[in-house]
C-alpha cells in the first residue's frame, strides 16, 4: 500500500507537471497569437495610413514649365512619411512654414531633384544623404535653424545657388564645399561668421555673394582669388579696412559696405573700372567731405526716385570724390599720447 501512494504521488506531480507545461504553453501560443494579430492590425492601419498620406501629397504635385513640383505651404508637418518615396519622380520641393525639422536620409532616392526649396521651417539637421543629390542645382534652407553643413553636400557636383542666410548659430561651412565647381549664388546673410570660409574664396565661378549681417571684421587679402564675382554685399558687419586687392577683381560690378566700420576707402578703389554700384553709407570715414551731386538729366530726374538719389550720396560718385579729396588732403597728425 505505501508503494502504491508513493506510485501514484509520483504519478500525479509527473500529471501536474506537465498539465501546468501545457497551460503554460497554450498560454504563450495564445500571446503569440494576439501579438501577431495586433502586429497584423497595425501593419493594416499603417498602410492606410501610408494611403491616405500618399494621397494627400499627391494632391500636393504640380508640373510647371515641364518640372513636377511638390508644393506644401502652411501646413505641418514636422517630419516627411518615408511613403514620399513612392513620388521619387519629382524634380522640385518647394515646403515652406511646415515646422520640418530635418531633411529625411531618404532623400537620396530622388535622384531626379533638381530644386530643394526648405526656407522658412524649423530645420535643424541636413541629412548626410543631400551629397548624393549629384544633379541638384538648388538647395534653399534660409530661415531655418541649421548650425551645421556636412562635409558630403561638396560631392553635389551641380549645385548653382546655394541659400543658408537667417540661420542665426551658422558660423563656418566645411572645407569640401570648396569642390562646389558649379556654384554662382551663395547667401550666407544673417548668421555669426566672424570670417569669410576660405572655401567660399576658393569657389571658382562664384558670381554673387550676400555675407551681409554677420560679423566679420576682415576680408583676406587674397580676395581676388574669387575672379568671378560681380555682386558681393557686406553690409551690417564689423568691417573697418577693406584689403587693397579688391582693386584686383576685375568682375566686380556691385560692393555694398554700408553700415560697417570703415575709416577709409582704398585709393586703387578708383581704378575699378567695372564697378557700377556701391554704397558706403553709415560707416565712420575719418575725412568729412561735403558731396553735392552734379547736374542731373531730364531722365534722371524722372526716373530717379528719393530713396536711389539718397544711397547715391554714399555710391560711386562719393567713393571718387572721396579718394580725389584725401589725395589733396593729408591726413589729421596723429595725437601723442602722453
Amino acid at each position: 500500500d505505501i508503494i502504491m501512494a508513493v506510485v501514484v504521488g509520483v504519478v500525479n506531480s509527473v500529471k501536474a507537471l506537465w498539465e501546468g507545461r501545457i497551460r503554460q504553453r497554450k498560454e504563450e501560443q495564445k500571446e503569440q497569437e494576439e501579438l501577431r494579430k495586433r502586429r497584423k492590425e497595425r501593419l493594416c492601419v499603417q498602410v492606410w495610413e501610408d494611403r491616405v498620406t500618399l494621397a494627400r501629397l499627391k494632391e500636393k504635385l504640380s508640373t510647371e514649365d515641364g518640372r513636377l513640383i511638390l508644393r506644401i505651404e502652411q501646413e505641418e508637418w514636422r517630419t516627411l512619411p518615408a511613403c514620399l518615396v513612392q513620388l521619387n519622380q519629382v524634380q522640385e520641393w518647394q515646403i515652406h512654414r511646415t515646422g520640418l525639422q530635418k531633411i529625411p536620409h531618404f532623400i537620396s532616392r530622388f535622384q531626379n531633384l533638381l530644386v530643394l526649396d526648405l526656407s522658412r521651417n524649423g530645420v535643424t539637421e541636413i541629412a548626410e544623404q543631400i551629397g548624393m543629390l549629384t544633379n541638384l542645382r538648388e538647395l534653399l534652407l534660409s530661415y531655418n535653424r541649421i548650425q551645421k553643413v556636412p562635409e558630403q553636400l561638396g560631392c553635389c557636383q551641380s549645385l548653382q545657388r546655394l541659400e543658408l542666410a537667417m540661420n542665426r548659430d551658422l558660423e563656418q561651412l566645411p572645407d569640401q564645399l570648396r569642390n562646389l565647381k558649379n556654384l554662382q549664388h551663395l547667401d550666407l546673410s544673417m548668421n555669426h561668421f566672424t570670417v569669410l570660409p576660405d572655401c567660399v574664396v576658393g569657389l571658382p565661378a562664384l558670381e554673387w555673394l550676400d555675407m551681409g549681417g554677420n560679423q566679420l571684421e576682415q576680408l583676406p587679402q587674397d580676395i581676388q582669388r574669387m575672379e568671378k564675382l560681380h555682386t558681393l554685399w557686406l553690409q551690417r558687419n564689423h568691417l573697418e579696412t577693406l584689403p587693397e586687392n579688391i582693386c584686383r577683381m576685375t568682375n566686380l560690378e556691385t560692393l555694398v559696405v554700408s553700415g560697417n566700420r570703415l575709416k577709409d576707402i582704398p585709393a586703387v578703389m578708383e581704378d575699378m573700372s567695372n564697378l557700377r554700384f556701391v554704397n558706403f553709407r553709415d560707416n565712420p570715414l575719418t575725412l568729412d567731405v561735403k558731396f553735392e551731386r552734379g547736374m542731373k538729366t531730364e531722365k534722371e530726374e524722372v526716373d530717379e526716385e528719393e530713396e536711389e538719389e539718397e544711397q547715391e550720396m554714399f555710391g560711386l560718385e562719393f567713393m571718387m570724390f572721396y579718394i580725389q579729396e584725401c589725395k589733396r588732403k593729408p591726413p589729421p597728425p596723429a595725437q601723442l599720447i602722453v
